[in-house]
């Protein structure tokens, strides 16, 4: 079901990019928002993987520097039927991980410092299984995808406003609806931003399932994901916001009105979920 209401969300953010294209600037303007689209999509593939380990300053670590660490990983990742993929350690007290990667053959995944002294041995085991749940379910690519969706909606937006100042904002066969392109501009980047989480929060759900299945242990992945959830809101983690939906739990601090655009689904409810299992 998750699966499906991933699709369905892809879907109208497709279709919002695409009229938002039509009412702000006309079938040229649309045009030129798609292929600029197709170009940061190919560069997202190639590249999400470095700038996001490069954002959180993570470091690659050997075998010999952490012989426990990759012995559990390979384990996991064979019972995942999956290749090893690399492994990565963030310097930071607050336990939480995350995993990227293009796809299963050029993955990574990450942990902090903190939750090796956080978690024990089968809680670690079900955290690591839920990020080789985003690899085998090639979650990175569906979000970098969403991300640079989003974010051309919101450089359409932005490139509408300034045309409607300096081109006046005239209606005309080739051109945009004008009263459509504020609403629009209004509308859009909410509206895709808004997806954009629904999306992540689907992908949760559905790696939180393929992880229990991994490590055999839905129970221990609920303790550790109840460990983590407390641990983050003493200490949140100061990260680029733009990379907080990759980690297990969130790792920034919020409100009851932050809940509303939170990239992760309510905690009870994964909890929930996996004692169900």
């Amino acid at each position: 079901m998750n699966t499906v209401k991933t699709f369905i969300l892809m879907a109208a953010l497709t279709a919002l990019f695409m009229v938002g294209g039509q009412a702000m600037a006309g079938q040229q303007g649309m045009m030129f928002a798609l292929v600029m689209a197709l170009g940061l999509n190919f560069f997202a593939y190639w590249n999400s993987d470095k700038m996001a380990l490069a954002m959180n300053k993570a470091r690659e670590v050997s075998e010999a520097e952490a012989p426990d660490l990759h012995q559990l990983v390979a384990n996991l990742a064979a019972r995942a039927g999956l290749p090893k993929p690399k492994v990565y350690i963030v310097d930071n007290p607050t336990p939480n991980a995350f995993a990227t990667g293009r796809n299963p053959e050029h993955a990574a995944v990450a942990l902090t410092t903190g939750i090796m002294q956080a978690l024990n041995r089968e809680e670690l085991e079900g955290v690591v299984g839920h990020e080789l749940g985003h690899i085998k379910n090639r979650d990175i690519l569906i979000s970098s995808i969403a991300a640079v969706m989003a974010g051309a909606i919101s450089y359409l937006a932005t490139m509408a406003q300034w045309g409607m100042i300096f081109g006046g904002g005239r209606d005309s066969e080739d051109g945009g609806n004008p009263i459509a392109a504020i609403v629009m501009m209004i509308v859009a980047p909410l509206a895709a931003s808004m997806i954009q989480m629904a999306i992540s929060r689907s992908r949760e759900y559905i790696a939180d399932a393929t992880g229990a299945e991994i490590c055999g242990h839905p129970k221990a992945l609920a303790s550790a994901l109840e460990k983590l959830a407390n641990y983050n809101k003493q200490r949140p983690m100061e990260v680029n916001p733009a990379s907080a939906q990759m980690y297990i739990v969130n790792p920034l601090s919020g409100g009851s009105l932050a809940k509303l655009f939170s990239t992760h689904p309510p905690m009870e409810e994964r909890i929930r979920r996996l004692m169900a299992m």
